[in-house]
């Protein structure tokens, strides 16, 4: 069974891009992507944006649940 490593992703901080996809939001909120999904069915804690049928979350939205500025 081969080991795959964990994606790197930028620093919250340095996200300039309005919004990140799933796996990333769920990186930088420690959440696995299915419990992202389980989000945006309830739109709870956090409501993400639906693009041609993928999940964006707001990374302004994630900054203000982290408390970062």
């Amino acid at each position: 069974m081969e080991n795959k490593a964990p994606q790197q992703f930028p620093r919250l901080e340095s996200v300039t891009r309005p919004t990140v996809p799933t796996e990333q939001a769920g990186y930088y909120l420690d959440r696995r992507p299915q419990t992202m999904r389980m989000w945006a069915m309830r739109e709870h804690p956090i409501k993400p944006l639906r693009i041609n049928g993928r999940l964006a979350w707001p990374v302004s939205e994630l900054r203000r649940l982290l408390g970062v500025a």
